[in-house]
C-alpha cells in the first residue's frame, strides 16, 4: 500500500469511520448518492488536504472551448547546420586511440586533442618516422659536403644538390603528424565519430565530426497523403526517441520553417521532406532520431488538456477531476486528436470543469492507497 501523509482514498463500501464527536456513518447507499456518475462515472472521490495538494505541486485548471491545431504524427532525425559542421581528421596512417571523455555530445574546444593516432606495429611503418630518418640523411650530408665545399673539394651542383635533398626530407616530413594529435578545428558537440576506437585510418580520414553551437536542422517526412496540409505547416513538436521527458515546442527555440516540396523524392517515396531549423538549445542532440508533430491548421471550439494530464488503465483514458476543496475525481474521457502537447477531448469534460494538470501522480498514488483503517477520523 502505498501512503502519503494527509492524502487518502475516500470512504468506500459499508465501512463506518469515526469522525470525532460528530460521528457519522456512510453506507454503501450514501456513498452511491454521492457520486457524480458524469460521462462514464467514477469509482469514488480521492481526498486529499489543499495543504498537501500544495506541498506535492497538485494544481487543476479549468478548462474551456478554444483553438486547438491539428498535428501529423511522422518520424524525423536532427541534423546539424552544414555550415555548421566541421571534420577533426587524422594527420597521419594508423590506429584512432580516443582521447578521455570523447564520445557523441561531449563538448570540445578548438585545438583539443580528440584523439591519437598510432602507427607503431602498422603494416608498412611509421611514413612519418621514415621521413624523420630522411631528415637525418640528408642533413649528414649537407653537413659533409659544406666544408668540403669551402675547401673545392665538390662542386657548387654536388653542394646544391645535398641542400635540395634536405629540403625535400623537410617538406615531406609533419610536426603534426609526428604527434600524431587530431585536434578539433572548432569548439562544439562532437556529433559523431566514423572511426571508433582502434580502427584503421588513412591520412586525412575523418576522426570525429563537431558541430558549432548555432542551429540545428529538423528534416521531418510527411506522408504524402498530407500533402494538403503543407500550406499551414506552422510548428513542429518533438520527442526525442528514447527521451521520457515531455515533448519539446521548437517554436520556443526560434523554430522556423525552411522549405518542404510538393513531390516525393526518391529517397522516401510517399513521403515529402520537410525542413525546419531551430536554436542548438533546445534539449535535442544531433544526429538522433524522433517522432515529430507536423503542427498545421487550428480548429475553434475544442475543449483540449495538456498530454500530461491524462492516465490510461486497460485501453481506456481518463483525467482527474478537482471536485470540491479536499475532493477529486477519476472521470472517463474519449480522446481525439493529438497535437504532441495538447489532446482534444471528444466527451467526458464540460467547460469550467477543474482538470488536475501538475501532481497528477500524487493523486493516482492516493486512488491506489484503498486500505483504510477502521474507525478513522478526519479533521475538517
Amino acid at each position: 500500500m502505498v501512503t502519503i501523509p494527509g492524502v487518502m482514498s475516500s470512504c468506500r463500501g459499508n465501512a463506518v469511520h469515526d469522525h470525532g464527536e460528530e460521528g457519522h456513518a456512510h453506507s454503501e447507499e450514501s456513498m452511491k448518492e454521492s457520486s457524480h456518475n458524469d460521462e462514464g462515472g467514477h469509482e469514488g472521490s480521492i481526498h486529499m488536504e489543499p495543504e498537501d495538494a500544495e506541498r506535492y505541486g497538485v494544481s487543476a485548471k479549468e478548462v474551456y472551448a478554444g483553438n486547438f491545431r491539428d498535428a501529423v504524427k511522422t518520424a524525423a532525425e536532427v541534423l546539424p547546420a552544414a555550415s555548421d559542421i566541421s571534420t577533426a581528421s587524422a594527420p597521419s596512417s594508423g590506429m584512432v586511440v580516443l582521447a578521455d571523455g570523447i564520445t557523441p555530445g561531449a563538448l570540445v574546444k578548438a585545438g583539443q586533442t580528440v584523439a591519437r593516432i598510432k602507427s607503431d606495429g602498422i603494416s608498412g611503418g611509421d611514413v612519418n618516422a621514415a621521413a624523420r630518418v630522411e631528415i637525418e640523411n640528408a642533413r649528414r650530408e649537407l653537413d659533409r659536403v659544406k666544408p668540403l665545399l669551402e675547401e673545392g673539394l665538390v662542386t657548387k651542383k654536388e653542394y646544391n644538390d645535398a641542400l635540395a635533398a634536405y629540403d625535400a626530407a623537410k617538406a615531406a616530413y609533419s610536426p603534426k603528424a609526428a604527434s600524431g594529435a587530431v585536434r578539433a578545428p572548432r569548439s562544439g558537440v562532437v556529433t559523431s565519430i566514423p572511426a571508433g576506437e582502434g580502427a584503421f585510418v588513412n591520412t586525412g580520414d575523418p576522426v570525429a565530426v563537431i558541430s558549432g553551437s548555432g542551429r540545428l536542422t529538423l528534416r521531418a517526412l510527411l506522408p504524402s497523403r498530407h500533402a494538403s496540409m503543407l500550406p499551414s505547416l506552422s510548428g513542429v513538436v518533438i520527442t526525442p526517441h528514447g527521451s521520457e521527458g515531455e515533448a519539446v515546442d521548437l517554436s520556443g527555440f526560434g523554430g522556423k520553417l525552411l522549405s518542404s516540396s510538393s513531390a516525393t523524392s526518391s529517397e522516401t517515396p510517399g513521403y515529402i521532406a520537410v525542413y525546419y531549423t531551430f536554436d542548438n538549445s533546445a534539449p535535442v542532440v544531433a544526429g538522433s532520431a524522433a517522432e515529430v508533430y507536423l503542427q498545421g491548421t487550428v480548429r475553434q471550439g475544442v475543449i483540449s488538456v495538456p498530454v500530461k494530464a491524462l492516465a490510461e488503465q486497460l485501453g481506456e483514458k481518463f483525467v482527474y477531476v478537482k471536485t470540491g476543496a479536499h475532493e477529486y475525481e477519476k472521470r472517463h474521457v474519449v480522446t481525439g486528436a493529438s497535437n504532441g502537447t495538447e489532446v482534444e477531448i471528444l466527451s467526458g469534460l464540460h467547460e469550467g470543469d477543474p482538470v488536475v494538470v501538475e501532481g497528477m501522480s500524487f493523486i493516482r498514488l492516493a486512488e491506489q492507497s484503498t486500505a483504510v483503517p477502521e474507525g478513522h477520523s478526519h479533521n475538517h
